[in-house]
């Protein structure tokens, strides 16, 4: 099935996000929009839209003019085996003794190590970015510290990983929420294929809000895995469900908004632990 992409760019941002907006309006609409400052330092503001049909090159022509960008390049895109495409691209992560792979690489499963089997055709986190691999440092750190939780939480789970890698190293069950059910059903897959199906219950929740989460509380280690606006806005909640003593692991952080997150728990009761760096991304470790 051919796809088409309709790029510009504009030397403004109000500018740019407006060229979005209008983007989504037009007809046949795209199925995807993308507003992103362009990193070669040009000061650039990149649009793009993503369609499922040929777009109309004059309603194109007409919202760059009015928009003061430059005329829009539509290209169509070649059909790609996105799945066989990242599984040649991912390789297995180390992050202390936790080992995460696609069923293409099990044979390198080091002896050992702790097999997390999370395949690449989902796209909610196969365990390669370093906000989940700092989660993984973050409770392989604690394990070594002598720390063993007992109640443990995954707070937008995603793949479930997280939650994989608690119920492959600790005793009790995990339960692991998230916005999407279509995440939550792939986590009930994952959880599935690592053979700890019956150790994690998963649940379509925002945050906390589900009632077996208040009742499993209050957590021995809860992981939010996320995005700064939600860490920020979970703290509260965080600190109602996570026990005395308890820890909690925080990721989707860029380096620049650490220390807002950090503050953000802090008020709420939270002392800082740990802190580790991998690429653009922030874990923290925090103690209630």
């Amino acid at each position: 099935m051919p796809t088409w992409t309709a790029l510009t760019t504009l030397a403004d941002k109000d500018l740019a996000e407006a060229l979005g907006e209008a983007l989504e309006d037009l007809e046949p609409a795209p199925s995807g929009v993308g507003v992103f400052e362009m990193e070669d330092g040009s000061g650039l503001w990149e649009v793009g839209g993503y369609f499922l049909e040929l777009p109309d090159d004059i309603a194109l022509t007409i919202l760059a003019v009015a928009h003061e960008a430059k005329p829009f390049t539509v290209s169509e895109v070649p059909e790609t085996d996105w799945v066989a495409h990242v599984r040649r691209e991912l390789h297995p992560v180390e992050a202390g003794r936790f080992f995460v792979y696609g069923s293409h690489d099990a044979d390198k499963l080091p002896e050992g190590r702790v097999g997390l089997l999370i395949e690449a055709a989902m796209a909610f986190g196969t365990g390669h970015h370093g906000t989940t691999q700092g989660c993984l440092e973050a409770m392989d750190k604690l394990l070594t510290d002598g720390v063993r939780p007992v109640c443990v939480a995954d707070i937008g789970c995603g793949t479930a990983v997280l939650a994989i890698a608690a119920a492959k190293v600790l005793d009790g069950v995990v339960i692991a929420s998230d916005i999407d059910p279509v995440a939550v059903d792939v986590a009930v897959a994952n959880a599935v294929a690592n053979g700890v199906g019956g150790r994690i219950a998963c649940v379509e929740a925002a945050g906390f809000e589900h009632p077996l989460l208040a009742k499993k509380a209050p957590y021995d280690l809860v992981f939010a895995n996320i995005l700064k606006g939600p860490l920020i806005d979970l703290a509260p909640s965080a600190a109602a469900h996570v026990g005395a003593g308890g820890h909690i692991i925080l990721s989707g952080i860029l380096n620049p908004q650490a220390e807002a997150v950090l503050a953000a728990y802090q008020v709420a009761g939270f002392t800082f632990e740990d802190r580790r760096i991998i690429g653009d991304w922030t874990t923290l470790t925090l103690r209630r």
